[in-house]
């Protein structure tokens, strides 16, 4: 049985301090980490070149550049669907224009320890849908395994290309008011957000040319290029060069937009499952010209929509027969169909076990110290502190379904209880961790503090790259710690800067 982890969730509050001069005159620090600026109102060692660009500027510049590049965000069309706001209409994301910047220093150690985790978590996949050893060896319990929603029986002896399970990641990282970061979730099905993230960039190098030329900030421009290497090289050892498409589930889903803009930026053909025929064992493309053969498919649908003759047999989206194709190794999948079973929340909280089992190291990154509802002890605890605690289910995403403790009435906490007692198994708590702020330009011509967390992007090929920075994802309301797109939170370009630049 695992031991009750434990993490301190408050600190020594400081009295809000404000910097001196310039658009960031009126902003309070205020007690929480501030991505910008130091306690004592001066800015950190990284944020410097960017303090003292911004803080030269009239806060009407700096608004008419804002508004701008809301407008460049509409003509481009980069929108989002808010679920559950009784419209459903698509949005555009909002997109904050002051950078969070971090140090390469920081970034690197951030870097190395993606690199083991995603490393770690490929092992895991490959090892439960084999032999299972570190079930068997007691690291994590057999009914862990056998009751995670993602985990598929059908994907039991599957041979990805390779042996990759996990093309593409995006694992969710955030900064307590420790100054360290911990890792929140890892994201292996969809992840979504890259395309938002690689606009942001070039909206921010429309808006600040010289400052982001004197910041020296670390590229992100050759993802979509690294992304084909890596989809192509699943293959490259029997075709010269594979056909690579990206299968949608259409124009109504939230991310219709990320998936035609990856499609159109690797310069590869965009897909639903009707325009797909399985055909004497091959995956083909209908065209006007018949059918073209595809060998790579980077599928952005859920395993259970897939193939219906594998899975869900009333699926629309996917494509009847492909499975027999990925077995045979004649099409390969990005991501693998079975990945999902590591988005489970109770699975999350063994990572670091997996790291050490599988690689012999600690974890580079710590994930959120978690406690299982499943085990009697820490259920026991859970639901004496529900008041204090953030409850998560296990196969829910997007922040839907929390339960944040502090924020609540009795009345959701019962009932919170109650789910908690009727399956155990499908939740977990987690402290409630006191989120890093960055400065927001908000609409009454202010500046203020908003929460952050940071979603990095890893593509596992040859070799595994993370890409420098990341999505960092924002709470726009006041006191919000819910970041998600699909809730209306915003977004900001994240620089990776050199300490001195």
């Amino acid at each position: 049985m695992s031991q009750i982890p434990s993490v301190q969730t408050s600190f020594q509050t400081a009295e809000p301090t404000r910097p001196v001069t310039g658009v960031f005159a009126d902003y309070q620090v205020g007690e929480f980490y501030d991505e910008l600026f130091q306690p004592s109102g001066r800015p950190r060692r990284e944020s410097e070149t960017v303090f003292s660009y911004l803080q030269r500027m009239a806060f009407d510049d700096l608004k008419r550049r804002q508004l701008a590049a809301d407008r460049s965000m509409l003509r481009l069309g980069i929108t989002f669907n808010v679920y559950g706001d009784g419209e459903g209409t698509e949005r555009i994301i909002p997109f904050d224009i002051v950078p969070r910047v971090l140090g390469s220093g920081e970034w690197d150690r951030l870097e190395r320890g993606l690199n083991q985790r995603i490393a770690a978590l490929n092992l895991f996949l490959d090892d439960i849908y084999h032999e299972q050893k570190i079930v068997k060896d007691g690291i994590v319990p057999e009914h862990v395994i056998q009751t995670a929603a993602s985990f598929r029986r059908q994907c039991i002896g599957l041979n990805p290309p390779k042996g990759v399970w996990c093309h593409i990641t995006g694992t969710d990282l955030v900064r307590h008011d420790d100054g360290s970061f911990y890792v929140l979730e890892d994201n292996l099905r969809c992840p979504s957000g890259v395309s938002y993230l690689l606009q942001n960039r070039q909206l921010m190098k429309q808006t600040f040319p010289a400052l982001f030329e004197r910041a020296r900030v670390r590229p992100v421009d050759d993802y979509c290029s690294r992304l084909l290497d890596a989809l192509q090289s699943l293959m490259d050892s029997k075709i010269l060069s594979p056909s690579v498409a990206l299968l949608t589930p259409g124009s109504y889903n939230s991310a219709y937009f990320e998936h035609s803009f990856l499609a159109q930026q690797m310069g590869i053909d965009l897909v639903e499952g009707r325009d797909l025929v399985v055909s004497d064992g091959f995956l083909h493309m209908r065209t006007t010209k018949g059918l073209e053969r595809i060998d790579v498919l980077y599928r952005r649908i859920d395993d259970d929509f897939l193939d219906p003759n594998t899975f869900r047999a009333d699926s629309m989206l996917g494509v009847a027969g492909l499975m027999d194709v990925y077995r045979a190794g004649r099409v390969a999948l990005a991501n693998a169909p079975g990945t999902g079973v590591a988005d489970d929340k109770v699975i999350y909280a063994y990572v670091p076990q997996m790291i050490k089992y599988y690689l012999a190291q600690e974890a580079i990154i710590p994930n959120v110290p978690t406690y299982l509802c499943f085990d009697e002890a820490q259920r026991s605890h859970v639901l004496a502190n529900l008041d204090k605690l953030v409850v998560k289910p296990a196969n829910e995403s997007g922040g839907y379904g929390m339960h944040i403790g502090p924020r609540s009435s009795r009345a959701e906490q019962e009932a919170i209880a109650r789910q908690i007692e009727a399956k155990p198994r499908n939740y977990i708590a987690q402290p409630t961790l006191n989120l890093s702020r960055s400065p927001v330009i908000i609409e009454d011509g202010n500046m203020e503090g908003r929460h952050v967390d940071l979603r990095p992007f890893i593509v596992y090929g040859k070799e595994i790259f993370v890409l420098p920075g990341g999505l960092t994802r924002v709470a726009l309301k006041r006191g919000s710690l819910v970041v998600n797109s699909s809730q209306g939170g915003g977004s900001k370009d994240t620089w990776i800067v050199a300490e001195d630049a």
